[in-house]
């Protein structure tokens, strides 16, 4: 199944990140990081679509939380109330990727590290730009993964994990 541009969120509380990933040229269209309320007013009001860094996407992939077992708090429930919103607002097919699905198909292991997972993916990039990381790259000279920051890894991760697990029918 070919998903064409996948619309990545790594959901929280408060902001998410997000990403468009188009999974034939296996490039990055776009990304942020938003309060939720920015994000869900721009769709609520069809600015997003419209605005000209952002383009149409045919699923949304977002990471979803997944019980192991430990307490959880507030932020957690809430992150899953905005999961939910989420889904309803984008009003497009959509699917659940797990953490632990990206763990363990970027670094072979449930247990791996940001790190890990983050140099796991830089892996899957060519080394275009300059510099010591050239997938990531320079001001002067960028790569394909120039700007990534913070959690919008966690939302790449999601991408591409979506994008090139085989699926079940």
């Amino acid at each position: 199944m070919s998903a064409g541009t996948i619309l990545a969120i790594d959901p929280g509380p408060e902001k998410l990140a997000w990403l468009l990933y188009d999974t034939e040229s296996k490039q990055i269209a776009n990304f942020a990081i938003q309060r939720n309320v920015e994000f869900a007013h721009e769709f609520f009001e069809g600015l997003w679509k419209r605005n000209e860094h952002f383009v149409d996407f045919d699923l949304l992939a977002i990471e979803m939380i997944a019980s192991y077992g430990k307490p959880v708090g507030k932020s957690i429930f809430e992150t899953c109330v905005w999961i939910g919103r989420l889904i309803e607002i984008c009003q497009s097919p959509w699917a659940y990727v797990y953490r632990r699905e990206v763990r363990l198909y970027l670094s072979n292991s449930m247990w791996a590290k940001s790190g890990e997972v983050r140099q796991a993916l830089i892996d899957k990039f060519p080394a275009t730009g300059g510099g010591k990381v050239p997938q990531i790259g320079l001001k002067a000279k960028p790569g394909p993964l120039y700007g990534i920051h913070d959690d919008v890894w966690s939302a790449l991760g999601v991408a591409v994990t979506f994008a090139e697990q085989p699926k079940e029918n």
